[in-house]
């Protein structure tokens, strides 16, 4: 559902004040106006948990792991995207203990008043939010987290293992679907207009929490198939019992309103029109747009612009170099010495031209004239501009998708774990991808193309991966399982293998340090770990990849 993202409301203060931990203090002071279960609407909390949490997803998706993941590539100031130059301050989860706290309030006070519709949402959004903690970092704090307003004992919150987490995330997402489950006259207190996601659609709620279900089945399923297999046999074999996003129309989407820079879509030129903004640093990855191109898909008009002014070899060319009828016409040896500075070869394509993954000179790439970073480099394909946008129909936060429930279908039917077709739920997945993006009109055409199922995972993942498209942290789980797609590092990759997680935050090892030591000892170093001085490494792996050989 297409709802606005809005301000964050005075409830996330609290939640800076009561996060997981509240190291260094003796004493609790209570403060007798501060916003909590008993004085706070459920509806207002729940309008701030939605927004700040769709902002989480695109800032992950659209951000980094959009870099690790190869769909887009920056050329200025690049490092934490391109190369994954992480260390531990890059990333904190601090943002995430904070709405999880707003969660947990709205929760309590929708138990003390009966509101079954806003616990429900709670729980699905809670286990929304935790699972991408726990995605994300692995061991972290769970059963005892955001109790820091119960006394000094709960400062230091201990780390529960990862497998713990989803355990606990399953129970709730379950919960979730029986409160669900009812008639929509069943409910009482719903404010639909503070629903930004489903405007208090019970029914949709529904949907929403057995499609986590399924996505953190399949999680689990290289770790724990046993656990997984009966998981998806169950939920897939049951439509009745647990309603999934099979439709594009029940997509769990956020737009964005864009009327200030908090609620703008994050590459938009109306709050930022500086030359050297996000909307000119940002580039779709060549990794990307070449498949794309391979299989003439028509997403790539969608999501990027063509090249301004092709590139084309030409001997003759005055001076080596000049425009022709809107092209640059270059000599040979300006591409040689391209090679030589830039370490890539230029390319000619005259259509959609996307920038090599961690190249050593990304604002030279392509002959473009000027090295400063981040600019506009007409020999590039920009991000289409509807990226300049604050807002729009399609700059939406996809938390859950028809695509991404169809595609976990096609794997399941692949293993022998559900039925209807892996063939068929692949189709539908693309098909259902290419509704959410406007040129549903073309599905016939490349689904009889090179698009075509070819009876493998490899099939699968490769659309998957298309699919999540500005959401590409679920592409970076899928990958550390699989090892899909196959991507390859470039020459200015901090390691010569994709990360697998972020790194605990320095201020959670230093105030926390007896519980983060311990889950770091847990944490399997991989050949990869190179400089990192500990097992807390972004090329360790979690409990969840140990022992599954993947993705290396």
């Amino acid at each position: 559902m297409k709802y606005g993202l809005k301000n964050s409301i005075g409830a996330c203060a609290l939640a800076f004040i009561l996060l997981v931990s509240c190291h260094g203090l003796e004493e609790l002071n209570e403060n007798p106006n501060k916003i909590g279960s008993d004085n706070v609407d459920p509806n207002l909390l729940l309008a701030n948990v939605i927004a700040e949490a769709a902002k989480s997803t695109v800032n992950l998706g659209f951000g980094d792991i959009a870099g690790v993941m190869q769909h887009t590539q920056k050329d200025g100031w690049s490092g934490g995207h391109n190369a994954y130059d992480w260390r531990n301050d890059s990333h904190s989860w601090n943002g995430y203990y904070s709405l999880l706290l707003d969660n947990r309030t709205l929760i309590a006070k929708a138990e003390e008043e009966n509101l079954e519709f806003h616990i429900g949402v709670g729980l699905v959004m809670k286990s929304y939010l935790f699972g991408l903690v726990t995605d994300l970092w692995g061991d972290a704090p769970y059963s005892d987290a955001l109790r820091g307003s119960e006394g000094a004992e709960f400062f230091d919150a201990p780390f529960d293992d990862q497998m713990d987490i989803y355990t606990g995330i399953f129970a709730d997402l379950g919960r979730a679907n029986t409160l669900l489950s009812k008639g929509q006259n069943a409910y009482s207190g719903i404010q639909a207009s503070q629903d930004i996601l489903y405007a208090g659609d019970a029914s949709k709620w529904r949907k929403f929490a057995n499609s986590l279900a399924v996505r953190f089945y399949m999680r689990l399923s290289a770790k724990e198939p046993s656990l997984a297999e009966e998981g998806l046999r169950r939920i897939l074999s049951n439509p009745q019992q647990f309603p999934l996003i099979l439709d594009v129309s029940d997509d769990a989407n956020v737009a964005y309103v864009g009327t200030s820079p908090d609620n703008a879509w994050p590459t938009n030129t109306e709050f930022d029109d500086d030359p050297q903004g996000s909307y000119f640093r940002i580039k779709m990855a060549a990794t990307l747009v070449d498949a794309l191109q391979s299989l003439n898909d028509p997403r790539l008009g969608v999501w990027a612009n063509p090249v301004e002014t092709p590139i084309v070899l030409d001997p003759n060319a005055a001076g080596g170099d000049e425009i022709i009828d809107g092209e640059r016409h270059v000599s040979q040896k300006l591409v040689d010495d391209h090679l030589d500075v830039v370490g890539v070869p230029v390319d000619f394509d005259k259509d959609y031209v996307g920038l090599p993954t961690q190249i050593t000179l990304g604002p030279a790439f392509n002959l473009k004239k000027e090295f400063n970073q981040g600019s506009y480099n007409p020999h590039v394909s920009q991000l289409n501009d509807i990226y300049k946008d604050a807002s729009g129909p399609l700059l939406q936060s996809r938390l859950s998708s028809a695509a991404e429930v169809h595609f976990i279908w096609a794997e399941a039917a692949l293993k022998g774990w559900a039925s209807g077709g892996a063939e068929s739920h692949y189709n539908q997945g693309i098909k259902q991808s290419f509704e959410a993006w406007g040129v549903g009109g073309e599905y016939d055409d490349y689904i009889s193309g090179e698009a075509a199922y070819g009876g493998t995972l490899e099939d699968i993942i490769e659309q998957k991966w298309i699919a999540s498209w500005s959401s590409a942290a679920q592409s970076w789980f899928d990958y550390r399982r699989t090892g899909l797609p196959d991507l390859q590092t470039g020459p200015t990759a901090k390691r010569a293998a994709l990360p697998l997680r972020f790194y605990y935050h320095i201020d959670e090892i230093d105030n926390n340090s007896a519980n983060a030591e311990s889950a770091i000892e847990k944490l399997q170093p991989t050949s990869f770990k190179g400089e990192d001085s500990s097992n807390n490494s972004a090329w360790s792996k979690m409990w969840l990849l140990q022992g599954t050989n993947q993705p290396y």
